[in-house]
């Protein structure tokens, strides 16, 4: 009765439209109210607890610094670099629009901020060389999600946080599936773009050309230089280089780019404090629903149920990337995060599979979330910053899905993709 009351009421509030984090906290209240001896003010109270946590403050500080980059002058400059680039090929402009969003991704660690700041430039202008809309917006959509792979990552910092492994780690995981991610979402581009004649924009860049824009993009490409360097060279904690992170991003803004003014600065901290509002609802509420789940051994039955399925791990691993996946089209990434990482990790890890290896490959499956109906957040930002409807977007993601599983699986059966550049830096 328990189990049914917390899940079923789960999925009734989300089906009807209720906000994911009042779904988690009303659906928890209920279970303890009707079917439980817990008292309710345990909700309240796991929340608040669930947030007294220094690597959480990682998050606010990330958000903080990726607002201040947009709103900087920093996409600009990362665009006009991406453009000198790849613009010249087939689908230039497709190209463009991926690898901005790789730069991005280093810089916001978020993939609908990636997203609303890459496809307020790229939808329009794609529109204008006659691209197809639900192609520029799928495009568009697709790259954003590379934004949780590429560090600086926030649900890096949540899977580090509640497997208990190390935040440093799971930022040089992601590199390398990012690049698999982007990489494949460029052959598709191009495939796509050479059948329907998207062709490229400008000439092949010279050398200078190349300087040039890298020399514009410079200060841009050397946070995740810094937040890296710094975390491995000992300087600070992951946590401290969201703050040096945000404090470097103020600086070059205001005082190197000159673009950021007192109002713009008030509006990116307020920007900033609205998304951060949202995350830590989230949070607390997602830590409430996973307390009951544990006191109900719910993990448990759920993980001894998939050990059972299979004997070979090939198998084990495929069923958890299907059900990851069905879970990114219903729920939140931070919400799954803190729910299922105590119910797969054990899983896992019994099967030999390294928790750093499985963080990136639980990230990725949610990464994909993003832009599968009906959830989507991706989907939804580039409707609205491309105008484009829902059907012909989702029509357009097709073939794009198809490669973002491939490259899942890639990710999924090549451990060395996630678990190398971790163990490198170790050494």
């Amino acid at each position: 009765m328990t189990i049914f009351i917390l899940f079923a009421g789960f999925f009734f509030l989300v089906l009807i439209g209720l906000p994911i984090a009042l779904a988690l906290g009303i659906s928890s209240w209920l279970t303890i109210t009707f079917a439980s001896n817990v008292n309710t003010s345990t909700i309240i109270q796991k929340a608040f607890d669930s947030l007294d946590s220094f690597p959480l403050l990682a998050i606010p500080f990330f958000i903080l610094a990726g607002v201040l980059m947009s709103n900087g002058g920093i996409s600009e400059r990362l665009l006009d670099l991406a453009n000198v680039l790849v613009g010249y090929l087939v689908g230039g402009l497709a190209m463009v629009t991926i690898v901005a969003s790789m730069f991005f991704a280093a810089i916001s660690g978020s993939g609908p901020a990636t997203v609303a700041a890459v496809g307020s430039f790229m939808i329009p202008e794609m529109k204008k060389q006659n691209y197809g809309q639900g192609f520029a917006a799928a495009i568009t959509a697709s790259a954003g999600s590379i934004g949780v792979l590429i560090p600086p990552s926030i649900p890096f910092v949540m899977y580090g946080v509640v497997a208990q492994v190390s935040i440093g780690s799971m930022f040089i995981a992601g590199i390398l599936p990012g690049l698999v991610v982007g990489l494949a979402l460029m052959a598709i581009a191009y495939g796509i773009s050479k059948k329907n004649d998207y062709v490229g924009v400008g000439e092949i860049p010279s050398f200078m050309d190349v300087l040039r824009s890298l020399n514009r993009a410079k200060l841009a490409l050397l946070v995740p230089v810094i937040i890296l360097g710094g975390i491995y060279g000992g300087f600070f904690s992951a946590t401290e280089s969201a703050a040096v992170a945000a404090v470097y991003a103020w600086l070059i803004s205001t005082f190197v780019y000159k673009e950021l003014d007192a109002k713009q600065l008030y509006q990116s901290f307020a920007q900033a404090a609205l998304t951060n509002s949202v995350t830590v609802i989230i949070i607390g509420f997602s830590i409430s629903f996973a307390y009951l789940m544990t006191l109900e051994r719910i993990p448990v039955i759920i993980g001894e149920f998939i050990s059972g399925l299979s004997d070979s791990p090939i198998i084990i691993f495929l069923v958890i990337n299907l059900f990851l996946l069905v879970v990114g089209m219903f729920i939140d990434t931070i919400s799954a995060l803190v729910i299922l990482t105590p119910i797969l990790l054990p899983v896992v890890t019994d099967l030999g599979m390294d928790p750093v290896h499985f963080g990136v490959i639980l990230v990725l499956n949610l990464a994909i979330g993003f832009v599968t109906p009906p959830l989507g957040v991706n989907l939804f930002v580039a409707t609205g910053v491309g105008k484009v409807s829902f059907e012909r977007i989702s029509k357009a993601m097709i073939p794009i899905l198809i490669v973002m599983f491939i490259s899942l699986l890639i990710v999924t059966y090549v451990p060395p993709l996630s678990t190398y550049l971790p163990s490198f830096m170790e050494n």
